[in-house]
This record gives C-alpha cells, sequence and structure tokens, in this order.
C-alpha cells in the first residue's frame, strides 16, 4: 500500500513534532505531507530541519478544508490519509487501514483525548437521512482510496467547520461505505485544558444549513433536523442562564446568532446545490482552484 499521510498545521509546532515523531516510528515508509498556514511559531523552520517529511506546503488561508485540499493535491500515494497535528498514532493503525480499505472506499477510527478529567474517545456515528446511510469519520484520523478523494473533489472550502461531515453526507450520497476500525486509533500526546467551549453558534448553524441544504435539498427533513439541533442548544444555554453560567443577554446573543447563521447557510446551500447539481455536490472544491498555495517544498 503507497501511502501519503496529510497533516494540516497552524501554530501547534511542539505538537506537531511530537506527532511526526511518532509517525515516522509508526509508518516509516510512509509519504508526509504538512500543510502549514500561515503558522508564526518557527513551524516552517522546524520541518525544513527533519528529514521525516517529504513535502511542505505553504498557504496563506486559515481555512482547514483548504488545507486539506492543497495536502490532497501535493500527495502521490494510492491511500491518503488524514491526520490532526497533535495527534499520535498507536501501534495498530497501519494494519487496521490496510484492512479496512480491503471491504470499504474510506476507514477511520477512535480518537482518545486526554482530559484533567480523565480520557474521552469517539465513537462510531450513524445516521439514516433521505435513504441514505452516513457514517461520520473525524477528519484528524480518517483514510480514503485516492481515487474516492478525486471523485468527492475533496473537501467543500466553503465550509470553516464541518468539512468532514459534509464529505460524509457525499459519500453517502455517491454510494462509498466508511469502514469503522477500532484498532485505527490515535491519541494525544498532552493533556488537553478541557477548558470552556467557545463555540461559534452563527458559523456551527450556518454549515448545519448549508450542507444539509447543498445535498439534499428544500426538503422538511432538513428543516426538522435544524430545528431539532437549535432546539437542543436553546435548552442547553438557558439551562446556563438559571445555573448562573450565562446572562439572559448571552442567551439572546446566542439565538441570534443561530438565525443569522441558518438563513445565510440556507441561501448559500440552495446556490451551492444549482452550481453542481452531479451527485459530487461539490462547488468548491479541489479542482475550481490552483492558488492554495503560496510556496511548496518538495524533498521526493
Amino acid at each position: 500500500m503507497e501511502l501519503s499521510v496529510v497533516i494540516p498545521t497552524l501554530n501547534e509546532r511542539d505538537h506537531l513534532a511530537a506527532s511526526l515523531d511518532v509517525l515516522a516510528a509508526r509508518v516509516p515508509d510512509a509519504e508526509v505531507v504538512v500543510v502549514n498556514g500561515p503558522s508564526a511559531d518557527g513551524t516552517t523552520g522546524m520541518i525544513r530541519d527533519r528529514d521525516d517529511v517529504d513535502v511542505l506546503v505553504e498557504v496563506s488561508d486559515r481555512t482547514l478544508n483548504v488545507s486539506r485540499n492543497a495536502g490532497i493535491r501535493a500527495a502521490s500515494g494510492e491511500t491518503i490519509a488524514l491526520l490532526r497535528q497533535d495527534l499520535a498514532l498507536e501501534a495498530g493503525w497501519l494494519a487496521a487501514v490496510a484492512s479496512g480499505l480491503e471491504t470499504a472506499a474510506v476507514v477511520t477510527g477512535p480518537v482518545h483525548e486526554t482530559l484533567p478529567a480523565g480520557m474521552t474517545t469517539t465513537a462510531p456515528e450513524r445516521r439514516r437521512i433521505r435513504g441514505r446511510d452516513v457514517t461520520y469519520f473525524n477528519g484528524g484520523n480518517v483514510a480514503f482510496r485516492t481515487e474516492v478523494l478525486d471523485r468527492l473533489d475533496g473537501f467543500d472550502e466553503y465550509l470553516e467547520t464541518g468539512g468532514a461531515r459534509d464529505a460524509a453526507h457525499r459519500l453517502a450520497g455517491l454510494g462509498y461505505d466508511v469502514a469503522w476500525k477500532s484498532e485505527m486509533s490515535v491519541r494525544t500526546e498532552y493533556e488537553a485544558d478541557g477548558g470552556v467551549d467557545e463555540r461559534d453558534h452563527e458559523w456551527k448553524y450556518r454549515a448545519l444549513a448549508y450542507r444539509l441544504v447543498k445535498n439534499y435539498g428544500l426538503r422538511p427533513t432538513v428543516l426538522r433536523r435544524i430545528v431539532s439541533h437549535a432546539g437542543a442548544d436553546a435548552l442547553a444555554s438557558a439551562r446556563d442562564v438559571v445555573g448562573g453560567e450565562a446572562t439572559p443577554t448571552g442567551w439572546i446573543g446566542t439565538g441570534r446568532d443561530v438565525g443569522v447563521g441558518v438563513a445565510a447557510g440556507w441561501s448559500d446551500g440552495m446556490v451551492a446545490r444549482a452550481r453542481d447539481r452531479s451527485p459530487t455536490r461539490n462547488p468548491h472544491g479541489c479542482s475550481k482552484r490552483a492558488d492554495r498555495a503560496v510556496a511548496k517544498y518538495d524533498w521526493r
């Protein structure tokens, strides 16, 4: 298996270095592509001083999906894996990738993250939407057959968040299966702070509405799912107000952000669906631009 590992990074030099050390030990024959954009912590110098990175792509855009697509374009393997910058592969990762891709077009696995209160681990997540069996994957621990990424045209660069979930919907629409392998596990090499969730509610709902409308059109199912998500968040925010952890003004502001996000995502999703009527549903994909890279260092 000719494997390329793409690692998008932004201002995480030390965590990236630790992940690269483990990657080099676990999968020494992999082609490693790091997409740096745009870090200000000496990441470029650190990468250029190493001998285990094959390609360094510098981008000016801070959007994760732009970095993913830049790495996909630079990779040459028959299999392309995406790895989060602060995650380290565990021992059975490579074997799990190989066995998973024998039966499915895409394979993913758990992410173990250390928190002050203990460890949290992701679990398989599946939904049935409009007759599609959608299997979601973690965008920081996933491997694709390259021809599948080509057909997907990579990730949708409109999205600042939720790019992996959008790709999961499109994979299901194209008839591809996603395998879950518990042995394909990765972990954080340090203790996360588990701090306050500073989620951007406007972009969360903009992304949600956009990907649902783009992939499924204007259907009651789409509206019902958006309302369900918004209702759950509204209830959680109301509990925070009652518990003194948030203010009524903040709750109202969150509601405003949700409404603005849904309206923008709904409108832009309709435009995107009209622009790409094919099953790929990706009007902002890999093939749509060639100017992502500011600089490229290729040591292959």
